[in-house]
């Protein structure tokens, strides 16, 4: 009676910290941002919640910062099981030195995770509905996804602190995004991360790139891309340059409302706009000055 009590006792604690220390922060929102509609397109084709999906990439990724996330692209902690035959990583978790599975980027292990609760051992979450993420939180926890006794309270802590259920109802979703984002591996050959910011895509620009060949192997308008940086078609971009997807913001995030930018040594103004994801003309117009101003070090500019 004793250990059941000490059992749970433990349980409630490890729930009434979880809560405690759960609090927005934007690295969470950008994950959010990035693969919602990787976890839209998840959802319509298997019937898993996107909010469980977001939720679960989330906590076992640590919104995508994990060592498992940053060098194997495993956003959801499986381990390597009996039927894996693909290349692995090792690390320490329920046990030492334990296998979990390595892919070529984001998107892969999306698709796994999905596959993975498509075993016969999940296949009582099949019966909830898609809309219903606490059952499907609860049944996690039951079918033995995870350790943690508070694992399906951290779920839908998640879920209702950034709102993810509004996904589950999605009937439709960005198929570029979903295709591209967080892949590295592009029609065989590495191509380009996805990142986002500033409700916003962008990539950074390796050496040899134009334009072409980034619209090419996006499967976009060069000319357009061209546009939506404020650039002409055929300018020579440099490496690591920022190239933005689709067009630009008239600000910056609202966390800039307070925040200016210090121009630094060898900043102009269109590396400012970049930077930020903000229209060069904005810009301009936002802090009113003229098209020809030429900012020097320690200059102040407003971004929102």
């Amino acid at each position: 009676m004793l250990r059941r009590l000490f059992a749970i006792f433990v349980c409630l604690s490890a729930c009434i910290v979880g809560f405690a220390q759960m609090k927005w922060n934007s690295a969470y929102q950008a994950y959010i941002d990035q693969y919602k509609d990787l976890a839209i397109e998840q959802m319509i084709e298997h019937n898993i919640p996107a909010s469980i999906t977001l939720a679960q990439g989330l906590l076992e990724s640590g919104a995508g910062r994990s060592t498992m996330a940053t060098q194997g692209n495993n956003h959801f902690g499986i381990k390597c099981h009996n039927e894996w035959t693909g290349p692995t990583m090792y690390k320490d978790d329920d046990a030492a030195n334990e296998c979990f599975r390595v892919y070529k980027h984001a998107r892969e292990s999306y698709e796994d995770h999905s596959k993975f609760l498509k075993r016969p051992r999940y296949s009582s979450l099949f019966t909830y509905q898609r809309t219903d993420y606490k059952s499907w939180a609860y049944g996690l926890k039951r079918c033995g996804y995870a350790t943690n006794p508070a694992y399906a309270q951290q779920l839908i802590g998640i879920i209702e602190l950034y709102n993810l259920h509004q996904y589950d109802r999605a009937t439709r979703y960005d198929k570029y995004i979903a295709n591209h984002v967080g892949s590295n591996v592009s029609r065989g050959t590495i191509g380009h991360q996805i990142f986002y910011f500033n409700d916003n895509y962008y990539i950074k620009v390796k050496r040899g790139d134009t334009f072409k060949s980034i619209g090419k192997e996006l499967d976009v308008s060069y000319r357009k891309l061209a546009k939506y940086n404020e650039r002409d078609k055929r300018d020579v971009l440099h490496e690591g340059e920022i190239i933005y997807l689709m067009k630009k913001k008239t600000k910056a995030p609202k966390e800039y409302k307070y925040r200016p930018h210090v121009v630094k040594a060898g900043e102009s103004m269109y590396d400012i706009a970049q930077m930020y994801g903000i229209r060069l003309k904005n810009l301009y117009k936002r802090n009113g000055l003229s098209p020809d101003f030429v900012p020097k070090v320690g200059d102040v500019l407003r971004l929102r």
